[in-house]
């Protein structure tokens, strides 16, 4: 029989991005789905479809600062209280060097996006964009010589080019935020949907029964 499949690109600067990354993880009610991250620039989606970031929108910005709470709270989910100092970062090298884990050492992807979200969402460090602060955040999942071999393999031009591929398939399947979902049933029909905040319209569209979880049931 199919199996409900998930591809979600993700941007560590997002915090919804953290929060459906966190839920797709570990809720029970995905665990049946073959779920894919893909690490996408959401600056460059930003720019290709001339989107203008949310935090430079009046009255937009004081929302998310709230809406990120509350679906954190949700969700159960630690976040925190404030956003880090000097946000958004530009976040360009941390995502290649999630891209080179992508492919050098695949089995590590998920624990790295969950370390680097935890340093900047929980945590609040605001360095996520600085090899020299989110190397060793990546060290402490593969190792130091792996790290090392992430360090250097994230500035090789075939590195740079399967992000710029990513966030291009993002744009052209429809993406203009993070988190997208491209999601494929056990139908084989497939639909994108944006945002935490439609998580049950993706928990619905994949047949998942989720009567029991809170966080789903407050998107339905």
């Amino acid at each position: 029989m199919a199996v409900p499949r998930i591809n979600v690109y993700l941007d560590v600067v997002s915090p919804f991005g953290y929060i459906a990354f966190s839920v797709l993880k570990s809720s029970p009610f995905f665990a049946k789905c073959n779920i894919t991250y893909i690490p996408i620039f959401l600056g460059g989606l930003m720019h290709a479809c001339q989107n203008t970031a949310p935090i430079n929108i009046k009255n937009k910005d004081a929302w998310i600062e709230k809406e990120r709470s509350r679906w954190a709270r949700y969700f159960s989910l630690p976040i925190v209280k404030t956003t880090p100092e000097g946000f958004p970062p530009r976040t360009l090298s941390t995502q290649r060097a999630l891209c080179a884990i992508s492919q050098k050492f695949p089995d590590k992807l998920v624990p790295a996006f969950e370390a680097l979200y935890h340093f900047f969402w929980v945590e609040g460090n605001p360095n996520i964009a600085k090899s020299e602060y989110f190397g060793p955040v990546l060290e402490r999942v593969l190792g130091k010589n792996e790290a090392l071999s992430i360090m250097d393999a994230m500035n090789h031009a075939e590195i740079k080019a399967i992000l710029t591929a990513n966030t291009n398939r993002a744009f052209n399947i429809g993406a203009f935020g993070i988190p997208w979902f491209e999601c494929t049933n056990t139908k084989g029909e497939t639909e994108g949907f944006w945002g935490v905040d439609h998580l049950g319209q993706v928990a619905e569209f994949l047949g998942l029964d989720v009567k029991l979880d809170n966080g789903i049931r407050a998107v339905l």
